[in-house]
């Protein structure tokens, strides 16, 4: 298998095709999810619909087919998505009087709904969710990182006035964040995108930013902020108190698939998939070992483990397949199961069982008395030792003394030669485009955020000297 640090990008195809997550299909950019790969998206779902729910959300579905006439009502939003937006120009044989667009996002149709639909103050605010695919026609591609369709959710919410619809988007990236450490495991810098790289027809967006294991940065959640835009564009009125017509102030709010590439980028390591457990499709695995076809004892022994941690809830797999326990190692190493428990004659004897932590090396003799309890501490420790040396990794790749654009690329070549991750810088900037824009041109780091908790603030521009007007967090990202 490819080592990530020979080619990071050949290891993530490696790894995810050895972990069975997923097959590409005739369609570019389009790929099929297997049942494991879209279990950890249901898993993602469920918490993050359960908390949307627990802020007062409700589901809701609209079309995938957006009228071209919808776009041209909001221009910015158009030229934003205009390259990657596929159309549909015939139906039944016949030429459609209208272009139809596969939805890029659904800003647009759900203005157009919400017109009608908004009608008093009575009838705000709206919280709506829609859990659904979007094509955007990528020119490159990398499976759940970026393709030509993918899973996401979507909010689309309305407001009285600026400070709840504000007061909304910030509690829609806090949850984002939440959900991303506590259950994905990866830690993230939250904080305002730069105009240059908000969200097309917003007011001001924010994200969490999160780090891969070669440097690179994925944009992990948004949320925006997208004041009276689209409810001009749109004609979204109520009427207030005073009985005067007024527009609403809307938000929206995202995140995707390219969450399970983000998992495999930061927790894998050289011998394939690691799988935080609070995600994983298989969480324990049970292997029987040695002669254990002529102990009977053994598979009643493990029928009985795995009877007990399906009582606790914890999804088990019973492997009694005919391959070898070093082949079956292997394979449910490949898969990122987090927690594998081993069991022969030798070790009934001594009324044990061997457990093998994923992302450690050695294994632990366990009293099978004290088994289910012990697999129940190791998996919620996993869950927190991830997190940890994920934010080790990031805080000793995340650069705070890079302050000039000379010194950046040569902090670039410098990691070229010697083999090491260029990671993130925090640099200040002056708050014109034009220097974001050279940053980009000669170093290919973009900005990622300006971070509401810098670990430090920077005072000067990275690219003119200037006073700096931000600290913001600079890397190559996907």
């Amino acid at each position: 298998m490819t080592t990530q640090q020979n080619d990071f990008s050949k290891w993530y195809i490696d790894t995810i095709q050895k972990a069975d997550l997923m097959d590409y299909t005739p369609v570019r950019g389009c790929i099929a999810f297997k049942p494991d790969g879209y279990e950890i998206w249901e898993h993602i779902q469920e918490e993050m619909d359960r908390r949307f729910k627990e802020t007062g959300h409700r589901n809701a579905y609209f079309p995938m087919l957006i009228p071209e006439s919808f776009f041209q009502k909001e221009k910015e939003h158009i030229e934003g998505f205009s390259p990657e937006l596929p159309w549909v120009t015939e139906a039944a044989g016949e030429k459609l009087e209208e272009r139809l667009a596969l939805r890029p996002t659904s800003e647009t149709m759900i203005g157009h709904l919400y017109s009608n639909w908004i009608k008093s103050y009575r009838d705000l605010p709206v919280l709506i969710n829609q859990w659904a695919n979007v094509f955007r026609w990528e020119k490159k591609t990398l499976p759940f990182i970026r393709t030509s369709e993918f899973l996401w959710q979507e909010g689309h919410t309305a407001h009285i006035d600026e400070e709840d619809a504000r007061k909304e988007t910030m509690q829609m990236l806090a949850i984002y964040k939440e959900v991303v450490e506590g259950l994905l495991a990866i830690p993230v810098y939250d904080g305002q995108k730069t105009p240059s790289e908000r969200f097309t027809g917003a007011v001001d967006t924010f994200s969490i930013e999160a780090m891969m294991k070669n440097g690179k940065a994925v944009q992990a959640g948004t949320s925006h902020y997208l004041g009276t835009k689209f409810a001009e564009a749109f004609d979204i009125k109520y009427l207030n108190k005073a009985n005067q017509h007024e527009y609403v102030h809307t938000t929206s709010w995202g995140t995707s698939t390219r969450l399970i590439g983000s998992v495999i980028m930061v927790h894998g390591d050289e011998q394939g998939l690691i799988l935080p457990p609070r995600i994983a499709p298989t969480q324990v695995v049970l292997i029987p070992v040695g002669p254990w076809k002529k102990n009977p004892e053994i598979m009643e022994k493990l029928d009985d483990i795995y009877a007990a941690l399906k009582n606790k809830g914890i999804r088990v797999r019973l492997d009694n397949s005919d391959q070898s326990p070093g082949f079956k190692f292997n394979e449910w190493e490949l898969k990122g199961v987090p927690v594998r428990i081993e069991l022969g004659p030798r070790d009934l004897e001594k009324n044990q069982a061997l457990l093998k932590a994923r992302d450690e090396d050695d294994k632990q003799s366990i009293d099978l008395k004290d088994l289910v309890s012990a697999i129940e501490e190791e998996l919620t420790t996993m869950q927190s030792r991830l997190f940890e040396k994920a934010r080790k990794f990031r805080d000793e790749n995340a650069h705070t003394t890079i302050d000039t654009l000379k010194d950046l690329k040569q902090h670039i070549n410098i990691s070229k030669e010697n083999g090491s991750i260029p990671g993130w810088i925090l640099a200040g900037w002056c708050g014109d485009d034009a220097c974001e824009e050279k940053v980009k041109e000669e170093t290919k780091y973009t900005s990622r955020n300006i971070p509401f908790n810098p670990p430090t603030t920077k005072t000067t521009c990275i690219c003119c000297g200037n006073e700096a007007k931000h600290t913001v967090w600079f890397a190559q990202a996907y």
